[in-house]
């Protein structure tokens, strides 16, 4: 497994993670590495997302994820690997 290999995770951030600006600064952070995929609030209050690219600007995000915008309050991140989307162009907030 190298740096620049292509990956795919899913994440479950929980804590204060809504209302704090989490949405807009992770898909600002995952635009500036490169990365593709999406992120939106979940119902129960937590954060989700899906994120692609090299695993090396993946960790460099998951790492903002867990430290959080300067409101929030991370209390746990949650990641697991998942299938590579073929032909994804961008990064975006949905719901």
């Amino acid at each position: 497994m190298s740096d620049d290999e292509l990956i795919r995770v899913h994440l479950w951030i929980s804590g204060r993670v809504q209302g704090v600006f989490f949405r807009s600064t992770t898909s600002d952070e995952a635009q500036t590495r490169g990365l593709t995929g999406w992120v939106r609030n979940a119902d129960d209050g937590r954060v989700e997302a899906e994120v692609q690219g090299t695993r090396a600007a993946v960790d460099e995000l998951i790492d903002e994820c867990r430290a959080g915008p300067p409101y929030a309050n991370v209390e746990d991140v949650v990641v697991e690997e998942i299938n590579v989307v073929d032909d994804e162009q961008r990064f975006e907030v949905v719901n």
